[in-house]
């Protein structure tokens, strides 16, 4: 009876020692935080907007990988026309990735000489597909992004930047349309207070996918929220832009602050993480969720446009609360 019981208060303590290792592991990886920052009374993004941008992208500027260039071109006029209705004269960037020429575009908002918060969003696809998710969603969100900053006062900068060349073969090399634009700012001694990277931000579902057991233990079962992931290096701009994507949106947010190893490396964040600049990722959670990414499913329809505009309602309130802030030692950003 008493080995009994001494095994039995055994096997609770080592629960108890799990419990609170795994609750210790989610304080540190979720980066649990309070309060937000109010939404102004501008407009906010529209649901049919999105839609229509999604279509064109993954609708007649398909095909739109590195090798299709009409497609390239097709979308590339397509950005540069939105951000002129938003009263930007975008430029493009011009590049070379292998034996073919790409470009950047990019345009800016307010004053040049105050620290810059770029938000980027690549607008090549994989292969053939319509890539509806990958990333014409988050090329549709840099747009109407756009929209919305012309409506603001803003009191830093802000750069947006469609980006070429995400996919594989090009993904983590240096002919990444992102690394190119993150090495021209640096070469140009242009400092980024914070980076911002749109990638996948319109699917949503019921009920998350497995994710393995720790994932699922910490993050929600369903699967209307999006994610914020960072390095622990990023976790001070991730509790900030947590507090403000809340303020404008009853739209779950989570984060993620840790290892890259889960996936959380996997866009174009990463070569502004080379240039020692703190960036983050928004999304879906791409491929943990969404099983057409990659694939000819990833069609316009199967996106949740009123959930992709709470998304940019979000990340427009983060933007807003960045730029119109004083300088802070580690973001060059004030506290909130």
């Amino acid at each position: 009876m008493k080995i009994v019981m001494r095994l039995t208060r055994l096997l609770m303590l080592s629960l108890f020692i799990a419990t609170g290792l795994v609750a210790g592991l989610g304080l540190v990886l979720r980066q649990p935080t309070f309060g937000q920052v109010p939404y102004d009374n501008g407009p906010r993004a529209d649901p049919e907007r999105l839609r229509r941008h999604v279509e064109f992208l993954a609708g007649e500027a398909a095909p739109r990988s590195w090798k299709h260039s009409e497609g390239l071109r097709l979308s590339r006029n397509y950005i540069v026309d939105r951000l002129g209705e938003s009263g930007l004269a975008a430029k493009t960037q011009k590049y070379l990735a292998g034996d073919t020429v790409q470009y950047n575009v990019i345009g800016r908002f307010g004053k040049n000489d105050q620290p810059l918060v770029v938000v980027g969003a690549h607008y090549d696809a994989f292969g053939s597909m319509p890539a509806a998710d990958d990333n014409a969603s988050g090329v549709a969100g840099l747009l109407e992004l756009a929209r919305l900053l012309e409506t603001r006062e803003l009191e830093g900068s802000v750069e947006l930047v469609a980006y070429s060349t995400e996919e594989p073969p090009w993904f983590g090399s240096d002919r990444m349309g992102s690394s190119v634009h993150a090495r021209s700012l640096a070469e140009r001694g242009r400092g980024v207070s914070a980076m911002i990277c749109l990638e996948m931000i319109g699917y949503f579902t019921e009920r998350q996918p497995d994710q393995g057991t720790l994932l699922d233990t910490l993050y929600p079962g369903h699967g209307h929220f999006v994610v914020v992931a960072g390095r622990w290096q990023d976790r001070k701009l991730t509790r900030r832009f947590k507090r403000a994507f809340r303020g404008a949106t009853d739209l779950d947010v989570v984060s993620y602050s840790g290892p890259t190893v889960v996936g959380t490396d996997l866009s174009d964040h990463r070569n502004y993480w080379i240039q020692g600049w703190p960036a983050v990722m928004v999304s879906d959670t791409a491929f943990l969720r969404n099983h057409n990414y990659h694939c000819p499913s990833d069609t316009a329809e199967t996106l949740d446009y009123g959930r992709m505009a709470a998304t940019v309602d979000g990340v427009l309130n983060v933007v807003l609360d960045l730029v119109n802030a004083s300088p802070d030692p580690v973001l060059n950003l004030s506290p909130r």
